[in-house]
């Protein structure tokens, strides 16, 4: 960590500020950085750090005003504090009444010789961070990280090199009473869709209310990060099957929370994912360096084009990927869409389409010392529950007849049974290109190939080892953390439990007694977990194992704006 300093005052933050939310710190690699932002006016961004300064326009959509800062020619393994003016005028770092000794806002490049170490989790709801949040939502995991950071004791090694969020960034169904509000301010809440989100604006404010937390804001400020959607960024069950995505066509509503949801995530969320490579590659993002390059004085709208690309992703998956995939050094980080990119024709369902299975056959290979496969869906669930999904995808298909796939698809939703294993085809591709990786059939085999997941509101490890794959094959693991804040009521935790555990053996039984269910390849248990707490996870590469650890927040008496980090489980693989 650069040394501590007290930020100076400038202008204020926040929706009436010039700089509304941000700088987030996004993609870093070993030779450049992006800087994220979003602006109050049309501007030029410009930040310095380095002893450099690089500056872009803003791009409008809807209304609002972004810019994406690409920093280039940077030294690996190096640190700078950085500043962000919009024009002239001063805006980053800004002053923190409740938090005035935050350190300063750094860019640390990759060194490729150093270890990995990466936080993750899922799942993290937009309420106060007050008694009355608290009491409903937990402690914020990721607000207690924060906090935990930015005392002066900490030091550069207890940093991880990134955040990886799994999905659920945002709850674009389960609003909150500040949401709520600003929904009424709209339209009335009587009409569809009530008090969910309807359009772009209102997620553009749900995107305020999850980043503008002074810690929080400075944690994104300074920690890089990477975001894949799941299904609450859009709605509950988004793409369980054919039938949930025709219901949802013939709603008077749904068109326009698609385009605005995935409109706004490629805004907030996506091309902030994406290394400078991947983002000459980008449509749209070459549409906003055209711009730029071409010295026009007026600020790019790109509206039309951003709803045009949702309108059309919706519809054709396979015209745009949204999966990508970054270097950590000597370890490899591949993250996955696996709710854009389905195939939900009966007799035909996959997770993944053809084009996204084809691309992430690319970029599973090994020469690294670890492969990290982000996947908001956990690929290894407890075998209990894979089998019951299994069995249901059987049953929903019409494997026996039309009356129990009427009763698969009602069982299906009821109890969101709709992760990797409700997609046999889609899971049997893809465990079939990682045992190969684990075998050294693409290279030399990884220490691990761990999939990092969220989702399902509880954290856990499973592991298929060496006793099933063979001497010298990596260890698969699946870690999941789930949720940063948004815990299961007790009833629903003992209902996991008891799907998980108590039906596996009577499930495990009736798959291998019909021809009409996969059977698993291979066993695995929760070797550790699961554990319900909001928790932010992070993992620590060594050698050829990992050392992961789990934490949730805790708040003493009524010291909302100091919340402690405590511990919950310090998992090793070897």
């Amino acid at each position: 960590m650069p040394c501590r300093t007290v930020l100076v005052p400038t202008s204020p933050s926040g929706p009436s500020g010039p700089l509304v939310l941000g700088p987030l710190l996004r993609y870093v690699g070993e030779t450049s950085a992006t800087i994220w932002v979003q602006t109050r006016d049309a501007a030029t961004v410009r930040v310095r750090a380095f002893d450099r300064e690089w500056s872009t326009p803003t791009f409008s959509a809807h209304d609002r005003h972004y810019a994406l800062v690409v920093l280039d020619g940077l030294e690996p393994g190096t640190t700078s504090d950085y500043t962000v003016d919009l024009g002239e005028q001063r805006v980053w770092p800004h002053h923190e009444p409740k938090h005035p000794d935050l350190p300063p806002s750094r860019i640390r490049t990759l060194r490729h010789s150093e270890p990995t170490r990466m936080a993750f989790g899922s799942c993290r709801t937009s309420v106060p961070h007050d008694a009355e949040g608290n009491k409903s939502n937990g402690v914020d995991a990721l607000r207690a990280y924060a906090h935990h950071l930015s005392r002066p004791e900490r030091q550069e090694s207890d940093w991880p090199h990134l955040v990886c969020f799994l999905g659920d960034q945002v709850y674009a169904d389960e609003t909150s009473e500040q949401m709520r509000d600003y929904i009424a301010q709209r339209r009335s809440l009587e009409e569809p869709p009530g008090e969910e989100l309807k359009d772009f604006e209102e997620y553009a404010h749900l995107y305020w209310l999850a980043w503008t937390d002074p810690l929080n804001r400075w944690l994104l400020s300074t920690l890089p990060s990477a975001m894949i959607f799941d299904d609450h960024d859009i709605r509950d069950d988004w793409n369980t099957s054919q039938s949930w995505h025709r219901e949802m066509n013939q709603t008077s509503w749904w068109h326009e929370r698609i385009v605005g949801g995935l409109a706004s995530y490629w805004v907030y969320q996506h091309v902030g994912n994406l290394s400078p490579e991947e983002l000459a590659d980008d449509e749209v993002w070459r549409r906003v360096t055209a711009h730029a390059e071409s010295g026009s004085s007026d600020e790019l709208d790109l509206t039309r084009v951003l709803d045009e690309l949702a309108e059309r992703v919706d519809a054709h998956p396979e015209t745009y990927r949204w999966s990508y995939a970054r270097d950590l050094g000597e370890s490899r980080l591949v993250v996955v869409d696996s709710r854009a990119a389905r195939v939900l024709q009966p007799g035909r369902r996959s997770i993944l389409d053809d084009d996204e299975l084809a691309w992430l056959d690319d970029q599973l290979h090994g020469d690294v010392d670890h492969l990290f496969i982000g996947t908001s869906l956990p690929f290894l669930i407890a075998q209990g529950i894979h089998d019951l999904e299994a069995i249901n995808e059987a049953m929903a298909s019409g494997a026996w007849g039309p009356r129990v796939a009427r009763f698969g698809e009602k069982m299906r939703r009821a109890l969101d049974l709709e992760h990797w294993a409700a997609f046999q085809e889609g899971f049997a591709a893809v465990l079939d290109m990682v045992v190969e990786v684990a075998h050294g059939q693409r290279g030399r085999a990884p220490g691990t190939i761990t999939f990092l997941s969220g989702d399902v509101h509880n954290s856990y490890v499973t592991r298929i080892g060496a006793d099933q794959l063979g001497a010298g094959s990596s260890t698969i693991v699946q870690a999941v953390c789930s949720p940063i804040r948004n815990p299961l009521p007790r009833q629903v935790r003992v209902g996991q439990a008891f799907l998980g555990k108590g039906l596996a053996r009577p499930l495990e039984r009736l798959v291998r007694h019909t021809e009409k269910v996969p059977n698993a390849p291979y066993q695995w248990d929760v070797t550790d977990g699961p554990w319900f707490d909001n928790n932010l996870a992070t993992l620590e590469v060594r050698g050829r194992g990992l050392v992961l650890r789990w934490e949730a927040g805790e708040v003493r008496g009524e010291q909302y704006d100091a919340p402690d980090l405590r511990q919950v489980a310090r998992v090793a693989v070897l």
